[in-house]
């Protein structure tokens, strides 16, 4: 992780900076006023990750400066969830005293929910024996006894030992009703728990009053598939990695939701599926026939490097399309084949990343006359 300058102080003015940038961006596209969903400007963070240095007796969090590359001592990191800031010196203090878990310790990765759980990582330079074992199930025990709800992973190398399990459970807030997510170690979550909230209920505000089905790609863990399942008669969500979907059954069936169904492909999979282009076993063993599906709605949140061409061909052919991303530049240049098509009227940014040149924005396409 890259150091930060938090200063709560300046938080207005990079989001107006940030407001203005996106704006500017989208002007040949007609898009209407900028809707923004700021962030909190302390604790936003619910993930963390923090090198581990050792100097003598002393042992203690660093990072590197981004532009610099020079270390610095981190004992608190106002970015990161109260919880994890809570947890930090308790964790490094113990760890410091007990010589089986801190050598050839190198780093320390946290994970944190608004629902209070916490799951950390302590990453190693050395197998991880029995005795590391007892150790840190009695650091478990010493945590909770401090009243954390923690969990415990140690990696090393083709080594992975889960303390009791690998994921937290976080209950997000979308227009007063509750949803639980999985969210495993490693896989890919909202890293801003608040601003994520305001996504999702973006997202099921632009879609409320549809007709017919809503086809999603690149669903990860269903985060969104839960929360816009109610506007649909139903969803079919796509998603290439496996602990993603696992996670995304997991959550359908603690949401107790019937109208969502989750296939194991790419998006560039998918695309070839609709054309005709290749049959796949995935979608018969799985029931799934595509005609059966009257999709008005397409969702897609893909990742940093946009939609391949094909795909954004493929998307035109839906009347809507909610699109959701973390890289505005990318998303401009898949703009160039869907603004032929389709013209905005929605337009979001969501401040997942405060104090960073990072922008998440949103856009609602809708057919041409």
């Amino acid at each position: 992780m890259a150091t930060l300058n938090v200063n709560p102080e300046n938080y207005d003015i990079q989001l107006e900076e940030k407001k203005r940038r996106l704006t500017d961006m989208f002007v040949p596209f007609s898009a209407p006023d900028l809707e923004v969903f700021p962030s909190p400007k302390l604790n936003y963070r619910m993930r963390a990750e923090f090198r581990v240095w050792h100097e003598g007796d002393e042992l203690y969090y660093i990072m590197f400066n981004q532009h610099t590359r020079e270390k610095y001592r981190v004992d608190q990191f106002p970015a990161a969830s109260s919880l994890i800031n809570q947890l930090m010196p308790l964790l490094i203090q113990e760890v410091k005293s007990n010589d089986t878990l801190r050598r050839k310790l190198f780093q320390v990765d946290f994970l944190s929910t608004l629902s209070g759980e916490v799951l950390i990582s302590l990453l190693y330079h050395k197998p991880l024996d029995e005795h590391w074992q007892e150790q840190v199930q009695q650091l478990k025990v010493v945590l909770e006894q401090r009243g954390f709800n923690i969990n415990i992973i140690g990696r090393a190398r083709k080594m992975k030992v889960v303390v009791e399990r690998d994921y937290v459970v976080e209950s997000l807030s979308v227009h007063g009703q509750n949803y639980t997510y999985q969210q495993v170690e490693n896989s890919f979550t909202q890293p801003n728990a608040k601003v994520a909230e305001k996504m999702l209920e973006w997202a099921v505000d632009c879609t409320k009053d549809s007709q017919g089905d809503l086809l999603e790609l690149y669903c990860g863990n269903g985060n969104f598939s839960l929360a816009l399942a109610q506007n649909f008669d139903r969803v079919l969500a796509t998603e290439l990695a496996k602990p993603s979907v696992d996670s995304a059954q997991f959550n359908i069936a603690a949401n107790n939701i019937d109208n969502v169904q989750i296939i194991r492909m790419s998006a560039e999979e998918f695309t070839e599926a609709m054309e005709g282009k290749r049959e796949f076993r995935r979608l018969k063993q799985a029931n799934i026939d595509l005609k059966s599906y009257d999709c008005q709605t397409i969702f897609v949140d893909p990742p940093r490097a946009g939609m391949d061409i094909d795909t954004c061909k493929m998307v035109q052919a839906y009347p809507r399309i909610l699109y959701i991303s973390c890289n505005p530049e990318t998303l401009l240049d898949n703009m160039a084949i869907l603004g032929e098509t389709h013209h905005i009227t929605r337009f979001a940014l969501f401040d997942q990343f405060p104090y960073t040149h990072h922008i998440e924005a949103g856009v609602l396409l809708e057919k041409k006359a």
